[in-house]
This record gives C-alpha cells, sequence and structure tokens, in this order.
C-alpha cells in the first residue's frame, strides 16, 4: 500500500469524543507527503488526570483552540480518497465516529486499516504490540509519543513497513 493517511486522536476524558488534538500523515508512492497537526477545543471540555498524564494537554493549550468542525474542514481535503490507518484504529475510528456524531456531522464511509492488528499478525516475537514497540522493531525512532502529529509519523512509517 503507497498511499494512506495516517491519522492519531488525543482525548481529554473517557469520552471518545473528547478530541483535544490529531495528527495526520499523508502517503502517497510510499513517502510522506503531508503533515497536519491541530489541537481541538474538546467535547466534553474537560481534561481528566490520566488523560492529561499521558499527552500533557490541558485546558489551558485547548481554550482558545478551533472546535472540531473547523479542524476537520482542514484535514478533509488532504486524506480525501485515501483509505486511514492508525494504531490500534478501532480507537481512533471510534474517536471520529463519535465527536462527529456530537456535531451531527456526515460519516462518508472512511476505511480505516490497523497498524496493530498487522502488527499481531506480522511481529511474532515482541513483548506487547504498543505504538513505540512496534515503531522500534520496524526501524522508526518514536519520540513525544502521545502527541498526535508523532504518533500518526510512527504509524505512517509501521504502515509502509507492514501494510
Amino acid at each position: 500500500m503507497l498511499d494512506f493517511a495516517a491519522i492519531d486522536f488525543e482525548t481529554a476524558n473517557e469520552h471518545s469524543c473528547s478530541v483535544c488534538s490529531v495528527g495526520v500523515v499523508v502517503v502517497r508512492g510510499g513517502e510522506v507527503a503531508d503533515r497536519f497537526y491541530s489541537l481541538i477545543q474538546p467535547e466534553p471540555n474537560y481534561y481528566a488526570w490520566f488523560c492529561r498524564r499521558v499527552h500533557g494537554l490541558s485546558r489551558d493549550d485547548t481554550d482558545g483552540a478551533e472546535l472540531f468542525p473547523d479542524v476537520w474542514r482542514k484535514v478533509e481535503p488532504l486524506i480525501e480518497g485515501l483509505p486511514l490507518v492508525a494504531h490500534n484504529a478501532r480507537f481512533d475510528a471510534g474517536c471520529l465516529r463519535s465527536v462527529m456524531g456530537v456535531y451531527r456531522m456526515d460519516w462518508p464511509d472512511y476505511t480505516f486499516l490497523d497498524t496493530l492488528q498487522a502488527s499481531r499478525r506480522k511481529l511474532k516475537g515482541l513483548p506487547n504490540h504498543q505504538l513505540h514497540t512496534v515503531s522500534e522493531a520496524c526501524g522508526y525512532c518514536l519520540e513525544n509519543h502521545h502527541h498526535a502529529l508523532a504518533d500518526a509519523e510512527a504509524c505512517a512509517a509501521i504502515a509502509i513497513k507492514l501494510l
């Protein structure tokens, strides 16, 4: 697979619709062609301690950020016609479907592929199949784990190797 968009969401709290950042890496012809990152004002707009501990974001970071529909208008043209790839796609697809539901946006029947599942099939003997472990096994050094763009970049590198 040479053309796809790797995507990663971070959430503010236990609600899958509470996306507070998105990272997208567009791959065309097997090469990174574009990158996009944005903070998003989450809905509902509060941060659970366990989410803050993971990604380090808080209301101070996102209170002035755009709402999801405004951010998504920038993402849509980048990913048009491309399959979406995520590490644990069930989470990211669930976030996207949920936040689109909150804002009553139409679901355009995105195709999601999962590098987590691919790594479980193709990379035997790893201690786990977490993003940082799989990216290292694929020769990619993931720095700034749980930053949406950094995670999307790692996912793209994994997808280029495994899908």
